[in-house]
């Protein structure tokens, strides 16, 4: 028994309402498509089909049975539509949103490195620091970081960002170096409004989880703003690598309490549910997880320090 080829079939008659009309649309005869579907039957132990002298119509088996064959000769096809595209040369326009600290260090030197192979696609990036609407705007994908939106969109994690507290010795110099998270509530911190953890900062070790709750003098929705104040000896912050690595590899900032479990960011490129999902998208998504998911990346990416300090997220 073919079971596929079964399904196939039986989608076809129960959509058709006839034998005859189906097997002339698959190009077999009625006697073929009247045996697989006695066979589905069988093997299933159910019966699918009401048959009449003047009309097929489905059992409440059958109802439920065809929705899922519908749905898995679906995936079926989106599965060899996308092998089918892989194979072909991207082409046309990618439209991106991202935020724009992410957009103008990371996903534009992506984009760069991914169109030396594929010149023949062209790019409308988008850098914003609200959520995009994707609908809406017509984006093929966006980059989102941190929380995602409650929709239907679809998302793919791609990468993870780790999150370090952090301050300048400048401000250490002046303040002292806080020993552990309980002494943080006597120090400076600054916090962002739209990134986590906000102004309740969490610390795990050995199991257990501190919550400390922090104030300071900025708390700004720019977290490219945050990592500035920071710099500039304002107090503590806790901010992700894809925005200070390079800070904390030359020094500028000091990472803090680093016996604690690190926590990470989240980054994800959400698109919209779409069947035949291109081949521009599949591709690009691909080479931007394998170009920022190593933790190497993190560890090692360079970008002007002159021009870091007013980005945003």
């Amino acid at each position: 028994m073919d079971k596929l080829k079964c399904m196939q079939v039986f989608t076809k008659v129960a959509k058709a309402g006839s034998f005859v009309a189906a097997a002339n649309e698959l190009g077999i005869s009625k006697a073929m498509a009247t045996k697989h579907v006695a066979q589905l039957e069988a093997h299933l132990d159910a019966r699918l089909l009401n048959r009449t002298t003047r009309k097929l119509s489905l059992t409440e088996m059958g109802v439920g049975y065809l929705d899922r064959c519908q749905e898995i000769l679906d995936d079926i096809e989106e599965a060899e539509s996308t092998v089918v595209h892989l194979q072909q040369e991207p082409k046309g326009l990618l439209h991106i949103s991202s935020p724009p600290f992410f957009g103008t260090y990371h996903l534009i030197p992506a984009i760069s490195a991914f169109n030396r192979l594929h010149p023949e696609l062209r790019f409308n990036v988008t850098l914003q620091g609200t959520t995009p609407d994707i609908i809406e705007q017509g984006l093929d994908l966006s980059i989102l970081l941190d929380s995602l939106p409650n929709s239907n969109l679809i998302a793919r994690r791609i990468a993870s960002s780790e999150m370090k507290v952090c301050a300048s010795s400048d401000y250490l110099d002046r303040a002292g170096l806080p020993e552990t998270p309980e002494h943080l509530p006597s120090h400076l911190c600054l916090s962002s409004s739209t990134l986590a953890p906000g102004n309740q900062w969490i610390f795990r070790r050995d199991g257990a989880s501190t919550v400390v709750k922090v104030s300071g003098p900025v708390k700004c929705n720019m977290v490219g703003a945050i990592r500035s104040a920071t710099l500039n000896g304002m107090g503590i912050a806790v901010l992700p690598s894809y925005i200070i690595g390079p800070d904390i590899r030359a020094g500028r900032l000091i990472p803090l309490f680093e016996d604690y479990e690190p926590a990470f960011l989240d980054i994800h490129a959400v698109y919209p549910h779409r069947k035949h999902l291109s081949a521009k998208v599949v591709m690009f998504l691909d080479f931007l997880g394998e170009r920022i998911r190593p933790e190497s990346y993190w560890e090692n990416w360079t970008t002007p320090v002159d021009n870091l300090g007013v980005q945003n997220l």
